[in-house]
């Protein structure tokens, strides 16, 4: 071989003789080493592995816990020779500066109707509501707020108004929300804040972001997260009485006596488009990041469905960067079709094949990356709410959008029309 991988590397980020390696490697590379060295260069070698994957992967391999290591995975970084030292039981634990990196949240499982009357009979779970928001973390220290999104990226830019004051570490879970005397607004409004790093004083005056606390992780420097839920609700809740600022707000619980009181609550929910519907905890649970079993339970509304008329298709990543699995959907506004939400989940990895097959033979034009196809199938959508939107040909944002099953027997001329569809859903 020409190189060895790691020499290949060393040379691209070397600022010496670059442009004269490239081409002495493509003029002697045999034709799978040009290809691929193609893709190393470009960046279009990429190989999916989730991170879930890797901590479960680390923990086996230093027989640790896996809440051990999502307390501190955050906080890591290259080339990790502390956390290998720990995992091969040659050093302490990593030290990782709490007040500077995001928790991974704890997360809930869909709810099963026959656990209901488990958590029913026993009284041992709060019942609060699921705003329809977006999940955040606010990390306060040296009177200076960091707020941090699910995903783990600092939007702190993006919300200037939120800002709590106080010298030791405090560290929050809530949901943001945007909407004035702490009454929600549509997630569509929500979206006008998300994103804009630099808010103007319009936006900041009419959708003023506030947030629904939910738990508390670190209260006076200190961590919480081992106390069970029903003595961080105390806390939160001693602490949140002590507060003045506006843009905080407490999620309050909902008491029920028995299923029937439960499930009416749940019922009321059904046309409150900013409640996406209940989360169920377990009072005893510690806070445990990622998704343990039987502690935290999410009860969502039934969604809502619509066909829709595929429109554009583009090649996935990952395991599905052969077929083009990401579509573009359509509705009828007069005589034509215009754009209503894109997805590209819900289907099967044979339904998949089959509309990628649809997709090839039908290609009408291509743009780039995307095809465009023959307006010949439909597909119905879930989705939570919809809303409207000035972003959107269509004038409609949807929430969540789905493929909820794939309609080889309906013809396009029976998909509904915008103004019909506006009619129904807004």
């Amino acid at each position: 071989r020409v190189f060895t991988l790691e020499d290949i590397i060393i040379k691209l980020n070397s600022d010496k003789d670059v442009d004269q390696f490239i081409i002495y490697f493509l003029d002697h590379a045999i034709k799978t080493e040009k290809w691929a060295f193609i893709k190393l260069l470009l960046g279009g070698i990429r190989v999916g592995v989730s991170s879930s994957i890797v901590k479960k992967a680390i923990a086996k391999y230093g027989d640790k816990k896996l809440e051990e290591i999502e307390n501190i995975w955050n906080g890591l970084k290259p080339p990790y020779t502390e956390l290998f030292l720990w995992l091969e039981k040659k050093a302490d634990l990593p030290l990782i500066d709490q007040a500077n990196y995001f928790h991974s949240f704890m997360l809930a499982h869909s709810m099963e109707k026959k656990l209901l009357e488990k958590i029913i009979n026993n009284q041992d779970y709060y019942v609060e509501y699921k705003w329809d928001g977006i999940r955040v973390q606010l990390i306060i220290k040296n009177n200076n707020t960091k707020i941090f999104s699910r995903s783990g990226d600092n939007i702190s830019n993006s919300f200037p108004e939120i800002n709590i004051k106080s010298n030791k570490l405090i560290v929050l879970d809530g949901e943001l929300l945007v909407g004035k005397n702490h009454l929600p607004n549509s997630f569509n409004d929500l979206q006008k804040r998300i994103n804009k790093k630099k808010p103007n004083k319009d936006l900041l005056v009419n959708y003023p972001a506030f947030i629904k606390l939910y738990d508390v992780l670190f209260l006076d420097g200190k961590d919480l997260r081992k106390k069970n839920l029903q003595e961080r609700r105390n806390l939160l809740e001693e602490w949140f009485l002590k507060q003045t600022n506006e843009n905080l707000d407490i999620s309050k619980l909902i008491n029920y006596s028995n299923k029937e009181s439960l499930i009416k609550s749940f019922k009321s929910i059904s046309k409150k488009e900013n409640i996406e519907g209940l989360m169920i905890k377990y009072k005893h649970s510690g806070y445990i990041a990622g998704r343990k079993k039987g502690h935290w339970y999410k009860w969502k509304k039934d969604p809502k469905f619509l066909d829709t008329i595929l429109m554009y298709a583009q090649r996935g990543h990952g395991k599905r960067s052969s077929y083009y699995s990401d579509f573009t959907f359509g509705v009828w506004k007069n005589n034509t079709i215009v754009p209503i939400a894109k997805a590209y989940s819900g289907y099967t990895d044979t339904e998949l094949e089959k509309v990628d097959k649809f997709i090839r033979k039908n290609t009408i034009a291509k743009y780039g990356p995307v095809r465009e196809v023959k307006k010949e199938l439909v597909f119905e959508l879930a989705f939570d709410s919809m809303n409207e939107s000035n972003r959107h040909k269509s004038g409609i944002a949807l929430r969540f959008p789905r493929v909820h099953r794939i309609r080889w027997d309906k013809p396009t001329k029976d998909v509904l029309g915008l103004d019909e569809i506006k009619r129904n859903f807004l």
